[in-house]
């Protein structure tokens, strides 16, 4: 269904049609100027500038890297396109620094139709490459023929630099304006150089790039036909203090660095986390009928960290009773004087102490968190949070407060939602609290899951991708076929690099992904869906 779009009007370029030709199909639209003429855009009433059109010739597969930091590669070939790069909204900030939103959009040669939104991370700063990698499988958005836009989102200075937090529009930007102002412009500029809009319009993306899909679907109800958010940082205050109160219980137990403070990295052993994972997996691995290292069942995961504590002297085969406490304890979360969570519980599952590349469990990252704490003794829990409902900036980033989107869903707008079970930096059971409050608030978990919306959980994944799991799996084609074919998406096929060989259905919430009792144990076809 074709979305109603903000139009910019385009000035100074002669389109050379108006619409493809008749020999061209839907998967296939030629561009209607040449890539470089793109410098001369002009549009009424806004402050695009583009600096920079490029022709890029294809790519074969293996190299092109996702991101210029990380190991990982498209092993797809990338088609031929025209590169876009350019600002919106140039300025001078607070303290004389320059600011503007940057954005890139590669624009295919042989384009299908459709246009995507890729989600950023961490604090953006940054503008990744347009390719659409994220929960697309092996083949990214821009190499099955899609419009890919990337942003910063209106600052620069990589994802680790909160400095831009000072200046009001940065903020804001960030927050939530930067989706909207360069979804106009984004489209203005596909209008522009294949002649005919986009006819449908998608957002994917994970961690940061995870709370910018929801914000797509919540503030830009009419823009979007389809969305996908994976693990996303929605309440990010909250979040770290989960971390930072996991961190507080960690520390109480752990033996001090060279400095005399406590080192809460090595407040377990790597026996202890190796015990730690053995006892989950013979706790629960078993209830989804296979013993195979994953816990697809984990709603019937019941794991007490009791039941480890030494009933002598501590060895490799026990936890001291020290240990037990605090794992349960920074595992639970905290609670305030009203008995209420003020970060939600993290899940037992495979992955909460392993080693990762990029991402490591929770009980192997100790004061290295993502939350910066390194907190020993008590917190006052009320007080912490109290600091955090006033925190005016965090509150108008947190797209969990908005759960209606009748809006969105009344144009028959799609989203789905993904998140590693063992994500140790936002957890999943945060992520699934609001899929269910949202459905509750938009017509009923029983219309929304029939009709427009899905949840599902990837066992024994870290945050995005990492970790012995079956982090690969293609959602934006289960996005697609849902908006386009009204075919809802029951389960979507996984694989891994760390578990090469083996493939197993990822279940819409609640159902889990259950071996039949017969048939390849490695395969997806042996396994079936169960409530």
């Amino acid at each position: 269904m074709q979305r109603p779009m903000r139009l910019l009007v385009v000035t100074m370029l002669t389109v050379a049609a108006a619409s493809p030709a008749n020999s061209q199909t839907e998967t296939e639209i030629a561009p209607a100027l040449k890539c470089e003429r793109l410098t001369e855009l002009k549009v009424a009433n806004s402050t695009l500038v583009i600096t920079r059109a490029e022709a890029i010739a294809e790519a074969a597969p293996g190299t092109v890297k996702v991101r210029p930091t990380l190991p990982d590669v498209v092993g797809v070939a990338i088609p031929s396109h025209c590169r876009i790069e350019g600002e919106i909204d140039r300025r001078t900030g607070i303290d004389g620094k320059p600011f503007s939103i940057g954005f890139a959009i590669a624009l295919p040669d042989r384009w299908n139709g459709r246009f995507l939104f890729q989600g950023g991370g961490g604090l953006n700063g940054e503008i990744r490459a347009p390719l659409g990698a994220d929960a697309s499988g092996e083949s990214p958005a821009l190499a099955r023929g899609f419009v890919v836009v990337s942003t910063d989102s209106g600052h620069q200075g990589g994802s680790y630099d909160n400095s831009f937090l000072k200046d009001q529009e940065a903020t804001l930007n960030f927050a939530f304006a930067s989706v909207g102002k360069v979804t106009a412009a984004a489209k203005a500029i596909v209008a522009s150089y294949f002649g005919r809009p986009p006819r449908y319009s998608y957002f994917v993306g994970c961690s940061t790039g995870g709370r910018e899909a929801m914000l797509a679907a919540s503030r830009y109800p009419a823009d979007f036909d389809g969305v996908v958010s994976g693990d996303p940082a929605m309440r990010t205050g909250y979040s770290n203090f989960g971390l930072a109160w996991a961190n507080a219980a960690f520390n109480e137990i752990a033996p001090n660095d060279a400095s005399g403070k406590p080192d809460a990295a090595n407040a377990y052993t790597a026996s202890d986390r190796k015990l730690v994972t053995n006892a989950i997996l013979s706790a629960c691995d078993a209830n989804d009928g296979l013993k195979d290292g994953l816990i697809f069942n984990p709603k019937a995961c019941r794991f007490d960290p009791a039941s480890l504590v030494c009933k002598g002297a501590k060895s490799d085969a026990c936890l001291s009773p020290q240990q037990a406490a605090a794992l349960k304890k920074a595992f639970e979360g905290a609670t305030n004087s009203r008995n209420k969570k003020v970060y939600t519980a993290f899940p037992w599952d495979s992955g909460i102490a392993a080693e990762g590349v990029t991402i490591p469990g929770i009980l192997v990252t100790g004061a290295k968190t993502r939350s910066g704490a390194t907190a020993s003794g008590k917190i006052d829990v009320d007080q912490a949070e109290d600091a955090l409902a006033a925190d005016g900036p965090q509150a108008l980033r947190d797209t969990a407060g908005w759960t209606n989107l009748n809006s969105f869903f009344g144009r028959g707008g799609k989203i789905l939602f993904y998140h590693g079970w063992s994500d140790p930096w936002f957890s999943p059971l945060d992520t699934l609290q609001y899929y269910e409050q949202m459905a509750k608030d938009s017509g009923g978990m029983e219309h929304v899951r029939a009709s427009a919306s899905r949840f599902f959980a990837v066992p024994g994944m870290g945050h995005c991708r990492s970790g012995d799991a079956l982090d690969r799996f293609d959602l934006l084609s289960a996005v697609v076929g849902w908006v386009e074919n009204a075919k809802a998406p029951d389960a979507v096929v996984a694989t891994g690099a760390a578990l090469p060989g083996r493939s197993r259905p990822l279940c819409a919430w609640p159902k889990y992904a259950h071996y039949k009792g017969q048939g390849d144990q490695n395969d997806a076809s042996s396994f079936e869906c169960r409530e």
